[in-house]
């Protein structure tokens, strides 16, 4: 898989997802397998660059090339100048986010929103590839809604304008993160042009990255939730499609030590009260279906400090050792379930926030 002038490892890539893929995630998961790992978005709104949580995603010190920057905003002067910071700051790719649909981000007519008006979308991919010398990929969705799918002129007014490589989530914005992921429009876009593809949706196994590569043609795949809290996803995708063997699932000593250095990343990347609660949600993904993470977790989320929060976690997953050198997972009640989803939202917004 080829993107510019960068040749990667493979053709697995880390999804950006808001409040998830911050720079200890994407490390974590560069250096268990993917290719290339997409930032969170940075607003294109120049009043918003100062703050501390724009500066924080800006901040790709010590990360593995390449290093690839997701852009979100729908003023195509504003685009063009948020591309050209953020390569200065070091970002060797710049993404195009067509493809959000939170309603925080389409209220102010960006992300998916976008869809609705083709020719912004043109004047936005033409401002931005060319304000910048480095490759500008563009991550969309394959329409506003089912009666009104674009996917394909979107593609190729991308092509036309220059962009790298195109990222297609299967679903229309409309949809959300609902229903099946449509990977015939995904296999339509990727025979109507030429640019590089990368496929996108419910791709959580191994199986299912390979079904989904053969069926689409896309160059590469793109792994958002099924990464949360399995980061091992990668090196498990890569090995079934080098050899088309699964691997053993990893040893409970693995993913205790896997997880308490990412606990450490994140306490030293945002600091004591933010890192302990950014935190909980990982944790939380992490646990989810292991025997007596219920009752873990309920006990985790009212610690206030890194230092409990960091032994609770280590005495959990000895206790999981004790029984067993592989992972037991079990079927979790949906009302505790429910409670995890709330806390894990609760962490992105105290992200936000800070």
């Amino acid at each position: 898989m080829q993107i510019g002038p960068y040749q990667l490892k493979n053709r697995l890539i880390v999804a950006p997802m808001a409040g998830v893929t911050d720079r200890p995630f994407r490390m974590l998961c560069k250096s268990l397998g993917a290719g290339m790992a997409v930032s969170e978005m940075i607003t294109s709104n120049k009043a918003l660059w100062t703050t501390k949580k724009t500066l924080r995603r800006a901040d790709h010190s010590g990360e593995v090339e390449p290093i690839s920057v997701q852009i979100a905003g729908s003023d195509p002067a504003q685009m063009a100048e948020a591309a050209r910071i953020n390569v200065e700051q070091g970002a060797q790719i710049i993404d195009i986010n067509m493809g959000c649909p939170a309603k925080k981000v389409c209220n102010v007519a960006a992300g998916s929103a976008l869809l609705r008006d083709e020719a912004l979308v043109a004047r936005i991919l033409d401002a931005v590839v060319k304000a910048v010398d480095v490759p500008v990929t563009l991550k969309t969705r394959t329409g506003w809604s089912p009666e009104h799918r674009n996917a394909l002129r979107v593609a190729k007014m991308a092509e036309d304008c220059g962009i790298a490589a195109l990222a297609l989530h299967g679903r229309t914005r409309e949809d959300m993160y609902r229903g099946d992921a449509e990977y015939d429009t995904i296999r339509a876009v990727k025979q109507a042009i030429r640019i590089p593809l990368i496929a996108n949706g419910d791709i959580d196994t191994p199986a299912k990255a390979r079904r989904v590569l053969d069926y689409t043609g896309a160059d590469a795949i793109m792994i958002g939730r099924a990464a949360q809290g399995r980061p091992w996803i990668f090196r498990e995708i890569q090995h079934y499609l080098d050899t088309g063997a699964e691997l053993p699932a990893p040893e409970v000593g693995e993913i205790r030590q896997l997880l308490l250095g990412h606990l450490d990343e994140l306490y030293q990347f945002y600091g004591e009260y933010s890192g302990c609660r950014i935190a909980r949600k990982h944790i939380a993904w992490y646990t989810k279906g292991l025997s007596g993470s219920n009752e873990f977790r309920q006990q985790m989320y009212r610690l206030e400090s890194t230092e409990t929060q960091r032994q609770a976690v280590n005495e959990y997953f000895g206790r999981l050792a004790d029984v067993s050198d592989r992972l037991i997972y079990v079927v979790e009640d949906e009302n505790r379930m429910d409670h995890d989803r709330q806390a894990g939202v609760e962490g992105e917004a105290c992200d936000h926030a800070s």
